[in-house]
C-alpha cells in the first residue's frame, strides 16, 4: 500500500514549475471575482452605508435613497428571512441596530450602477445615539472589557521558579496589529438561477463556511447554495472569516431582487470595515540562571478581539502555545484573554497568533542579554529545544535536532561571525551610522487548533482521452497551492505536467472543506488529491497488467507511459490504458479524502499534541541605521528554513521570501492609527489608504537576500515528504527587529536594553536612538523621562 512520501520515478513535485496562473496574472487576463461581476448582464450593485460613530445606537430612515434614479432596492434587518448574523459565534448582527465601530455598516443599497448605490447610500440617514466607547487594548483592561473563553498554557510552578531565579526581570511588551492589504479587496458576486439554486462567486478562503452563512441568512439549505473561489489577489486569512457577510449581502439582493448582485469593497471601505492582526499587550516575569538559561516565565497575554469574537480564541491558543517559540521553559505560565473594543473586528492573519506569541520570547531575550552580559546569539542558542524536551502544552518537540543544525549552517554559511568583527569597527569609526546582524530562530506548529478542520478532500477525472481535470477543496490566492496540486497529481499518475488541468474551488464539487488557512493547504489538499489519484492509479495497474502480462505490483506509472518491471521495451500511454479501461467499464473517476493523523487536543486545558509536526528555520539580517532619522536599510538577509522534501522549490523560496518581507512590514513599518480623541471622530481608523499606511516596497527590499531550503529534511506522513510552508517563515523576520535593537544600543554605552517599540518606524527609532546616546535607563524615550521630570 503506497503511502504519503513514496515518490515514483520521474516526479513531478520537487521540480521548480512557474506558478500555474503566472502568464495570466503578468499579462492582466486573469479572471477575478468582481471580473466576473463586470461581465454578468443586468447585476446590480451593493453599496454600504457606514457608521460615523465607533458605537451608539441608530435609527435609519431609508426613504431619501429611492429619489436617486437607478436605486432599486436597500436592504435592511427587515429583509432577512433567516438569521440576522454574519458570523459563526452568532455575535456579529448582518444589519445593526447597535453600531460597533466607526465604518460599520449598517445598511446596503442596491443601484443598477456603482454611482447610483453610492448616491443612494448618501441619501439614507441615520440618527445616532452615541454610546460609550473603547478604542485600545489598555482602555479595554482599565474597563474589564473581554469577550470568549480565557485559556492558560502552563507547566511545572512558573512562580516558584522565577522567584528563586538568579536573575529576574519583568516588563510589559506591547505590539500593533497589521493591515492585510492584499491587492483584490473583498468582493462577491450571486445570483439566483431558474431553479432556485443561489451561485455566489466569493473571494474567500473558506467556501464551505461562506457557503453556510448565505445559507442561514437567506434561511435556507447549503444544498441550495453553491460558492465558488475562482482565485483571489491575496488573502493572508484576511478572507478566511470575513468575506461571508458580503457574500450574503449580494445573495441577500439577488434573493429579493431577481438580479444578480455585486459587491465590490474599495480601499477605505476594505480598510475600515474589515479587521487586522492582532495587536497583544503582555506582561511578563522571566527568571534566568546565571548561564543564562530560562528557568520560568509567566506572562498575562490580552489580544485586542474589536468588536466581536470572529477567530480571537484560536488566534489566542495559538499565540499561547507559541510563547515558547524555540525555546525549552521548563516552568511557564501564560494566561491568555480577548479584549473586546469598538473597533473592526480583528481576524486571522498570517501566522494566526504564532508571530504575536513568538514576539513575547524574542523580545525578552533581547532586552535582557546586555543585563546578563551574554551575545544575544549565544543567549538564543543555549535555550533551545534539545530532542526528546517536550514543548509546555505535551507535545514532543519532534526533530528538535533540526535547529541546531540549521543554525549552525545559516551561521557558517552566512559568514556571520567575520561579519559581525567588521560590523564593530565600522561602528567604531561611525558615530552616526551604526550597524548590527542578528540571527533568530522559528519553530512553527503546523495543524488547525480545530481538529475537525483537518480533514481534506479531492474529486479527479481521467477523461477517455488520458487527460486529468483535478478539483479540490484548497482556494487559490497567488500562494501557488494549485500549481502544488497539479504536481502532485501528475506525480501520482506518472504523467507530465501539461496533461493534468484543475478546475475552480465550488461546493458542490468537494463539500465541507476546511479553510485554505493554517498552513496545511498543501498538506491536506494533498493529501486528498494523491489519495483520488492513487484509487485511479491502482485500478489502471489491474487493466495495464493483462495488457502487460505481468501482476499488477510489476506496473510502473512514469512520463505518460504505463511499463512494467522486467520489461523495458514494452510500454503503453496513459491515454491506452485509461481508453481500454473505459471499455471494461472501469472506474475513471475517484473522491480523496485525507485526515491528519496523530493528533489530539484539549482546547479547555490546552494540552495534548494539536500539531503533526514543527517547520523549522532561521534567519540572519543586517541592518544599517541613521541617527539623525531614525531609518533603517535592511542590508542583507540570509535564511536557512525547513520545507521538508519540497513539492515546488521555485513557490516555496517565493513565500520564505514573501513572509519574511510582510514580516518586517509589520515590525517596522506598518503603523496602524485610530482617533482616540474624544471629539466626533473618536474610533475612526486614520490610516486608511497607502498614502498614510507604510507598506514595504522595493525600496525597503534587501539588498543582498540569499535562502536556502534546508537538505535531508523529509517529513513522514506528509504528502511526498514536504512541509508547510505559508505561515513559519513570517517569523522569521524578528532577526530584522533584533538587528534593529542592537544597532540602536551600539550608540550607547555598552550593556544597557534596548526597549525597541513595534513597529520600529523610523520615528521610534529615532527616539531609541536618542535615548541610547542619553544613556537612559533600559532605553526610555527620552520625551517621557522629560515629562517624569516636570
Amino acid at each position: 500500500m503506497s503511502t504519503l512520501a513514496d515518490r515514483p520515478a520521474l516526479p513531478v513535485v520537487g521540480i521548480r514549475v512557474p506558478h500555474e496562473s503566472a502568464q495570466l496574472h503578468v499579462t492582466g487576463t486573469a479572471m477575478y471575482t468582481d471580473d466576473v461581476a463586470a461581465h454578468t448582464p443586468g447585476v446590480l450593485t451593493a453599496w454600504p452605508v457606514q457608521s460615523t460613530h465607533a458605537h451608539a445606537h441608530v435609527r435609519i430612515d431609508v426613504s431619501g435613497a429611492y429619489d436617486v434614479p437607478g436605486v432599486v432596492r436597500v436592504l435592511t434587518a427587515d429583509d432577512v428571512p433567516g438569521v440576522n448574523d454574519a458570523g459563526v459565534h452568532e455575535d456579529e448582527p448582518l444589519f445593526p441596530s447597535v453600531a460597533q465601530f466607526f465604518g460599520h455598516a449598517l445598511v446596503w443599497v442596491l443601484g443598477d450602477s456603482e454611482e447610483a448605490a453610492r448616491l443612494g447610500a448618501e441619501r439614507v440617514t441615520v440618527e445616532y445615539t452615541p454610546l460609550p466607547s473603547l478604542i485600545t487594548v489598555r482602555e479595554a483592561l482599565e474597563a474589564g472589557s473581554f469577550q470568549g473563553n480565557e485559556r492558560t498554557v502552563s507547566r511545572g510552578d512558573a512562580a516558584s521558579a522565577v522567584r528563586d531565579s538568579p536573575h529576574v526581570f519583568e516588563g510589559v511588551t506591547e505590539f500593533g496589529g497589521q493591515e492585510h492589504f492584499y491587492l483584490e479587496t473583498h468582493a462577491a458576486l450571486a445570483l439566483r438561477d431558474s431553479e432556485g439554486q443561489y451561485f455566489v462567486q466569493s473571494s474567500s478562503q473558506h467556501p464551505s463556511e461562506t457557503q453556510e452563512i448565505v445559507a442561514h441568512v437567506l434561511g435556507i439549505t447549503a444544498s441550495e447554495v453553491t460558492v465558488q473561489s475562482l482565485r483571489m489577489g491575496g488573502g493572508f486569512g484576511g478572507k478566511e472569516m470575513q468575506p461571508h457577510g458580503f457574500a450574503a449581502i449580494a445573495a441577500l439582493g439577488a434573493s429579493l431582487t431577481g438580479r444578480a448582485v455585486r459587491l465590490r469593497l474599495n480601499r477605505t471601505q476594505d480598510l475600515t470595515m474589515t479587521g487586522k492582526r492582532h495587536p497583544f499587550h503582555i506582561t511578563w516575569k522571566a527568571g534566568f540562571d546565571d548561564a543564562g538559561h530560562i528557568l520560568g516565565l509567566e506572562a498575562a497575554l490580552t489580544c485586542d478581539g474589536g468588536w466581536s469574537l470572529d477567530l480571537s480564541e484560536p488566534v489566542l491558543a495559538r499565540a499561547l502555545c507559541h510563547v515558547d517559540n524555540a525555546y525549552w521553559i521548563p516552568n511557564l505560565l501564560a494566561h491568555g484573554r480577548v479584549a473586546r473594543t469598538n473597533k473592526a473586528s480583528n481576524t486571522a492573519f498570517r501566522g494566526f497568533g504564532g508571530p504575536q506569541g513568538a514576539f513575547l520570547i524574542e523580545d525578552i531575550l533581547g532586552r535582557v542579554a546586555p543585563r546578563l552580559g551574554i551575545d544575544p546569539l549565544e543567549l538564543r542558542a543555549r535555550n533551545f529545544y534539545q530532542p526528546g524536551q517536550t514543548a509546555p502544552y505535551g507535545q514532543v518537540v519532534k526533530d528538535a535536532e533540526r535547529l541546531d543544525d540549521i543554525w549552525t549552517q545559516l551561521r557558517a554559511e552566512s559568514d556571520l561571525d567575520a561579519r559581525r568583527a567588521e560590523i564593530a569597527a565600522f561602528n567604531a569609526r561611525s558615530p552616526h551610522v551604526k550597524r548590527a546582524l542578528a540571527m533568530t530562530p522559528v519553530k512553527f506548529g503546523i495543524s488547525f487548533n480545530f481538529a475537525a478542520f483537518n480533514q481534506g478532500g479531492a474529486l479527479v477525472h481521467v477523461y477517455k482521452d488520458g487527460s486529468v481535470l483535478v478539483n479540490h477543496g484548497g482556494t487559490e490566492m497567488g500562494q501557488g497551492l494549485h500549481t502544488k496540486m497539479l504536481q502532485v497529481a501528475a506525480t501520482a499518475l506518472g504523467l507530465g505536467l501539461h496533461q493534468v488541468r484543475l478546475a475552480p474551488t465550488r461546493t458542490d464539487k468537494v463539500p465541507n472543506t476546511s479553510a485554505t488557512a493554517a498552513s496545511s493547504g498543501a498538506d491536506l489538499n494533498g493529501g486528498a488529491v494523491k489519495n483520488a489519484c492513487e484509487q485511479i492509479r491502482d485500478r489502471l495497474a489491474r487493466v495495464a497488467s493483462r495488457m502487460l502480462d505481468v501482476d499488477a505490483e510489476d506496473v510502473r506509472f512514469g512520463g505518460g507511459y504505463v511499463t512494467a518491471l522486467g520489461k523495458p521495451t514494452q510500454r503503453f500511454s496513459f491515454a491506452e490504458v485509461v481508453g481500454s479501461a473505459y471499455l471494461q467499464r472501469v472506474q475513471l473517476f475517484a473522491a480523496g479524502y485525507y485526515r491528519t493523523e496523530g493528533i489530539h487536543w484539549d482546547a479547555r486545558v490546552m494540552q495534548g499534541s494539536p500539531f503533526k509536526y514543527y517547520a523549522y528555520g532561521c534567519s540572519a539580517t543586517e541592518v544599517e541605521v541613521d541617527g539623525f532619522t531614525g531609518a533603517t536599510r535592511v542590508r542583507r538577509v540570509d535564511i536557512v528554513h525547513d520545507v521538508g522534501d519540497s513539492l515546488s522549490p521555485m513557490l516555496d523560496i517565493g513565500q520564505i521570501e514573501g513572509g519574511y518581507v510582510q514580516g518586517v512590514g509589520w515590525l517596522t513599518l506598518e503603523e496602524l492609527r485610530w482617533d482616540t480623541s474624544d471629539g466626533p471622530t473618536r474610533g475612526r481608523l486614520e490610516t486608511q489608504s497607502a498614502s498614510t499606511y507604510k507598506l514595504p516596497s522595493f525600496s525597503e527590499m534587501p539588498e543582498d537576500f540569499t535562502v536556502r531550503l534546508y537538505e535531508n529534511a523529509r517529513e513522514t506522513g506528509a504528502v511526498y515528504g514536504s512541509k508547510a510552508v505559508g505561515e513559519p517563515p513570517f517569523l522569521l523576520a524578528f532577526s530584522a527587529r533584533e538587528a534593529i535593537r542592537e544597532a540602536v544600543a551600539a550608540f550607547g554605552p555598552a550593556g544597557r536594553a534596548v526597549e525597541l517599540p513595534s513597529p520600529a518606524t523610523p520615528e521610534a527609532v529615532y527616539w531609541a536612538v536618542r535615548a541610547a546616546q542619553q544613556g537612559h535607563a533600559d532605553g526610555a524615550d527620552p520625551r517621557l523621562a522629560a515629562a517624569g521630570a516636570e
